[in-house]
This record gives structure tokens, sequence and C-alpha cells, in this order.
């Protein structure tokens, strides 16, 4: 005895396929995650400021990031994944940051976000 499938129900449209995007590559994903440091070093530094009503200035190109709040500086530069930084006081770093969007440096590696966070609350203090 042969058995068939049932036939489907012609009201049940066939969801396509999306179409494939070509992989993203290395430079456009630096570039993204650089954007996106940017704009958390924008989000943190406002909330840090908020209950003391003070603000900081980010300014933010495709290759550096300036954060200043008052007398108080964080500049930071990238070379493809390769991010420098230096303080008002001369202290200064390389890290690297990573595609799954971390920043490792010689103390390990730690989520952009949290690195973010850190910078803006010893800039906003």
């Amino acid at each position: 005895m042969e058995r068939t499938l049932p036939r489907s129900d012609s009201s049940l449209a066939e969801i396509p396929d999306e179409p494939r995007r070509p992989p993203i590559g290395r430079a456009e994903l630096y570039a993204e995650l650089w954007t996106s440091l940017a704009a958390l070093m924008r989000s943190y530094t406002a909330l840090h400021g908020l209950s003391l009503n003070r603000t900081a200035v980010v300014e933010h190109t495709e290759r550096r990031i300036r954060v200043r709040h008052g007398e108080k500086l964080l500049l930071l530069a990238r070379r493809n994944e390769t991010v420098s930084w230096v303080r008002e006081n001369g202290d200064s770093g390389n890290l690297e940051l990573t595609a799954g969007g971390s920043l490792r440096g010689p103390s390990g590696e730690q989520a952009m976000d949290l690195a973010a966070e850190y910078w803006a609350r010893e800039l906003m203090q």
C-alpha cells in the first residue's frame, strides 16, 4: 500500500528565503564597533553627568574619539583593530578591539560597554 503525503493547504503562503548578504569584512566590522564605542561614550558620560548637571563633549571620526569634561580628557585613536588611548595626565595604553566587541589589553579582555562605562565614570567625577 502506497502512502502519500497530504497536500499542503494552498492558503498558506510559503515564506521566501531572505536574500543572503555578503559577509562583512574585518575593516567594516571594526568601523562599526568603533562607532558603537563612540555612542557608548556619549551615553555613559550623559548618564554619569545627570545627577550633577554636567555634560561632556564627545567628538568622533572614523579614526579618533575625543571625550572632554572640564580639564579631563580621553583621546582614543584606532588603526584597524588597535586602539591607543591617552588621558590628560599622560597615562596611555594600547588595546585590541576584538571581533566580538571586546577590548583586550595587558590585564585581560573586557566588554566594550564596560570599558566605556569605566572611562565615562572617571571623566565625569
